[in-house]
């Protein structure tokens, strides 16, 4: 149900194209919340079945048409209601520290190069979030200066702090990963010598 409420988030800021969402969604929301783009169609059309969004078919060349998305009143009730609900939190489905449970079933060699991937992969994201904060603090990430602009001046502060804080999370979990990756090598020193 996420994906919903990641939508309506981006739509709220002003009419897309389902084209123009899908890489509003992963230029922003996508580093928080990933959904494949057959995932973001079918739940657009749902919103609007739902009442949440309206579709409006605009002319796109010479032939071509293209649906331009807006969020109804509905959708913004449903938004804030969602904004104000308690988080339901999900069990955790983690599949680098389930294998990680047993790697006592290979070789040391296997186990390193399962460890260094892993910390290859969370310094790819840390690179990536900390690129991102760069881009809040300079007011250049492009769904932010799209927010900015329908934000009254004196709340702009309030928006960029907090999309700072979200990516800032991101960075811990990234560097957290890693740490927890290093000391797993330490240990297939230390079981392995």
């Amino acid at each position: 149900m996420s994906l919903r409420y990641a939508l309506l988030a981006i739509l709220r800021v002003g009419p897309l194209s389902g084209y123009d969402l899908q890489k509003q969604f992963h230029q922003s929301v996508g580093h928080v919340w990933h959904a494949p783009d057959s995932q973001i169609y079918p739940e657009l059309r749902k919103m609007e079945a739902d009442g949440l969004v309206e579709a409006e078919e605009q002319t796109r060349g010479e032939r071509g048409t293209r649906r331009l998305y807006h969020v109804t009143d509905a959708g913004n009730r449903a938004f804030l209601d969602w904004m104000a609900s308690p988080l339901d939190y999900q069990r955790v489905r983690d599949p680098a520290h389930l294998r990680a449970a047993y790697l006592e079933a290979t070789d040391p060699d296997e186990a390193r190069r399962f460890l260094e991937a892993h910390i290859a992969e969370w310094e790819s994201e840390l690179e990536q979030w900390e690129g991102e904060i760069a881009r809040i603090d300079a007011v250049a990430n492009p769904m932010l200066l799209r927010r900015l602009e329908v934000t009254p001046p004196e709340q702009r502060e309030r928006t960029i702090a907090y999309k700072r804080f979200a990516y800032e999370g991101l960075v811990e979990r990234a560097r957290g990963e890693i740490e927890w990756a290093r000391r797993g090598l330490s240990l297939v020193d230390r079981l392995y010598p």
